[in-house]
C-alpha cells in the first residue's frame, strides 16, 4: 500500500512540474534573438541585457546600460496579464502619464506624446514623456520613486490573445541612447 502512495505522489509531483512549465528562457541577447510570449514575438536589440523576470506578470525584462551622461541604467519590462486583463490601453497610458510629474508643475498629459500605428497587423499605441518619475517602488506599497530628469516610453500591443505592455524608463540621456533600439524592438513585434 505504501508503494502505491509513493508512486502516486511521484506522479502528482511530475505532473505538477510539467504543468508549471518553468521559466521562459531567453536564449540570446543578440539582435537576431527572438523572445516569445504566448504568440507575441520580438527581436532583442544588441546591447540590452536580459534579466530574470521578477514576477509572473513579467514576460521579459532588460537592463539598458546607462549613457556617458548618466550613472543609472534604464529598464524595459514587457508585461502580459492574460486575455482581457491588465486594463484598457487608455487606462495604462493615463497611469503611466500620472507617474511623471513636470518640473514646472504643468500638466503631464499635455506634455505626453502618443501615437497609434499598425505594425505587422497589430495595433500598437506608443507613449513618450519626460519629467520626474514618481511610480511606486512596489505596487501597493505607497513608497514612491523621486527621479528627476527621467523619460518613460511605452508601447501597448493589442493581439488576439490580449494586450502586451512594454515600458521603458530611465534617465533621459540613457533612454535617448536607446531610441533607435527601442524603435527597432517595437517594429519587430509579430503575432504568430
Amino acid at each position: 500500500m505504501r508503494t502505491f502512495f509513493k508512486v502516486l505522489l511521484i506522479l502528482v509531483l511530475i505532473a505538477g512540474c510539467w504543468a508549471c512549465g518553468g521559466p521562459r528562457p531567453i536564449t540570446s541577447q543578440t539582435s537576431q534573438a527572438a523572445a516569445q510570449s504566448g504568440e507575441l514575438r520580438f527581436k532583442i536589440p544588441a546591447g540590452w541585457v536580459a534579466e530574470p523576470t521578477t514576477s509572473k506578470m513579467r514576460f521579459a525584462q532588460f537592463k539598458l546600460p546607462h549613457g556617458d551622461q548618466d550613472s543609472e541604467d534604464g529598464s524595459l519590462v514587457v508585461y502580459y496579464f492574460g486575455q482581457g486583463e491588465g486594463g484598457s490601453v487608455q487606462a495604462n497610458l493615463d497611469r503611466w502619464i500620472g507617474q511623471m510629474v513636470q518640473p514646472d508643475g504643468g500638466d503631464s498629459k499635455s506634455k505626453a506624446q502618443t501615437k497609434t500605428l499598425t505594425l505587422n497587423g497589430l495595433n500598437v499605441t506608443m507613449l513618450d514623456i519626460t519629467g520626474t518619475y514618481t511610480a511606486e517602488m512596489m505596487p501597493g506599497a505607497g513608497d514612491k520613486q523621486d527621479k528627476s530628469g527621467y523619460r518613460l516610453r511605452a508601447a501597448v500591443v493589442e493581439t488576439p490573445k490580449g494586450a502586451y505592455y512594454a515600458k521603458e524608463v530611465g534617465p533621459s540621456a540613457t533612454i535617448a541612447k536607446w531610441d533607435q533600439a527601442f524603435s527597432a524592438f517595437v517594429n519587430s513585434f509579430e503575432f504568430k
